[in-house]
């Protein structure tokens, strides 16, 4: 399992990525799950894998390939964001279809799906979700976030902070913290940590970072949160029991 998460808000775009792809009483291991495709001055293009990873390996290489053949289409010829997401779902397929009959006979779980953010020039920044199948969906305004892997443990912050107006710095915090609390209820998810924010109109990544579970920022961050939601939680009013018992009409157990 993982968990990986796209945020697109009107200054640019944040993508966050753990690293752990097993986990269990003796056995962790981590691969890179977020992977740089940008053209210098022309696109910028980051890509989030998760699920079984032969698979997402595979389409990574396939799409490695078509850079460096310069086939007809590949991630640095295609000319807009939503014909990327396509081109990557068929590649997505073109794997299934290869080693189906094998995953199936030893039924071996093989979905996969990524995340693609980025921008071409001539459009605007966009992030999509291209789900096993190969079919996607993209982000909008009303929606400015999406998710791959185990997503709900991290969801609850992402709905109650982000909207399109978010900041990047903003938008970067609130997905630090998504996967922290993922990590803190989730052992399959797990570090490091890789973050990236791209800048509207800017076709390069500037921001990359790294952090290992310890990283001083990562640890500063937890122990800030974790006490400012015990701090929130000692503010919140107790049950009004009495309430209850004086008006037990309200109350929905009561016939």
């Amino acid at each position: 399992m993982t968990y990986c998460l796209g945020i697109i808000t009107d200054a640019g775009l944040i993508m966050a990525a753990d690293s752990r792809t097993n986990a269990g009483v003796d056995y962790v291991s981590t691969h890179q799950k977020l992977f740089d495709f940008s053209l210098l001055g022309d696109r910028a293009i980051v890509l989030c894998t998760a699920g079984n990873l032969s698979m997402t390996q595979a389409v990574l290489n396939l799409l490695r390939r078509d850079i460096e053949t310069q086939a007809e289409a590949n991630l640095h010829a295609l000319g807009s964001l939503y014909e990327i997401a396509r081109y990557i779902g068929g590649k997505v397929r073109q794997i299934r279809e290869q080693d189906r009959q094998w995953l199936e006979k030893d039924r071996i779980d093989f979905q996969c799906s990524f995340l693609l953010g980025g921008q071409i020039k001539g459009e605007a920044p966009g992030l999509f979700l291209i789900y096993s199948q190969g079919n996607c969906i993209q982000a909008s305004k009303d929606t400015p976030f999406l998710q791959i892997g185990e997503a709900k443990y991290g969801k609850p912050i992402l709905d109650r902070i982000l909207n399109f107006d978010t900041s990047l710095e903003a938008a970067a915090k609130c997905a630090l913290l998504s996967i922290d609390s993922t990590m803190k209820s989730n052992i399959s998810v797990g570090p490091p940590i890789n973050l990236v924010m791209y800048e509207k109109d800017s076709f390069k990544i500037r921001y990359e970072l790294r952090l290992e579970l310890e990283a001083p920022y990562l640890s500063q961050m937890r122990r800030l949160w974790e006490v400012s939601l015990r701090e929130a939680f000692d503010r919140m009013p107790d049950v009004d029991w009495e309430h209850y018992l004086e008006f037990p009409q309200t109350n929905n157990l009561t016939d």
